[in-house]
């Protein structure tokens, strides 16, 4: 049955990906990000596309209205819009971890609460929110960034009780590591984070440990098989986790204690900052060889 549907973050992987398979399955998707151009092929496969960021309320208001309009009504809201600042506690400023929150739980909440009213009235309707299985563990360095998806984990849990009663569903989507402009941005936050100072060697570990996760990561579509998924099933499941490494992470977590994940974490940690420091020699004494 075709669906009206609206994706945030659809100009670059898991949202595009997902935009442009629902295209193909034949549902009217509406691709909303700030930068417009990226999303041509959205509109070439024969989707909609709006400019729109998140932390801009009526940008929001205006985007869901436009839908409204045209359409008569929105079955399906993908909240994926977000994005990851890495840093210490410490050296984070509350500018840059309020701006982490802003765009990953205010954006995404603002963009929810312009669209249940329509779907109440429906008395029907999706609401897709794409956390990570960072919404359930933890790591150094990503204190800011983890609080926004394990904030992303129960918001939603209290979401989909208060929705029952009016027939809208809240689904949550975890995914592992996946091969996305996202990492790109993680790699330029480590890079960042280590200049001199007491965090350096962490940030360095954590960078070669990303490095890694990205050369074994899944492919967006992989995602987007899994919301087209939960948009035809008539009872979702609350609860979607996939890509690489989800099931092992969330394996260990559940059934590890918290010191016990605490040591395997860092043990993890470490072990890639030496693999990546002994790289780095290796290439040094090649380059010295050869010069």
């Amino acid at each position: 049955m075709k669906k009206v549907i609206l994706i945030t973050g659809a100009s670059s992987g898991i949202g595009k990906a997902t935009a442009l398979q629902l295209i193909l399955e034949g549902h009217i998707v509406y691709g909303a990000a700030r930068r417009l151009r990226k999303m041509d092929d959205l509109v070439t496969a024969g989707g909609q596309a709006m400019e729109l960021d998140v932390t801009d309320h009526d940008q929001i208001r205006a985007g869901v209205q436009k839908v409204l309009e045209e359409q008569g009504q929105i079955d399906v809201l993908v909240n994926n819009a977000g994005y990851a600042e890495w840093g210490s506690v410490e050296n984070t400023s509350y500018e840059t971890a309020r701006r982490q929150f802003e765009v990953n739980i205010f954006g995404l909440a603002e963009m929810t609460k312009a669209v249940i009213p329509i779907m109440r009235a429906q008395g029907s309707g999706k609401i897709i929110n794409i956390s990570s299985v960072g919404g359930k563990v933890y790591s150094p360095l990503g204190a800011w960034y983890h609080g926004t998806k394990h904030a992303l984990e129960g918001w939603s849990d209290c979401l989909r009780l208060e929705l029952k009663q009016f027939g809208i569903d809240v689904v949550i989507v975890e995914p592992g590591a996946i091969g996305t402009e996202f990492n790109d941005v993680l790699s330029s936050n480590f890079r960042e984070a280590t200049t001199d100072g007491p965090y350096t060697q962490l940030a360095k570990a954590l960078d070669a440990a990303q490095k890694n996760a990205e050369e074994n990561s899944s492919p967006p579509s992989v995602i987007a098989h899994v919301i087209s998924k939960a948009i035809k099933a008539r009872r979702p499941k609350t609860r979607y986790a996939t890509g690489k490494l989800s099931g092992q992470v969330l394996f260990f977590r559940k059934w590890f204690s918290d010191r016990a994940f605490d040591r395997t974490i860092l043990r993890m940690v470490n072990n890639m900052g030496k693999k990546a420091q002994h790289g780095s020699s290796v290439r040094a004494e090649a380059e010295q060889t050869h010069a």
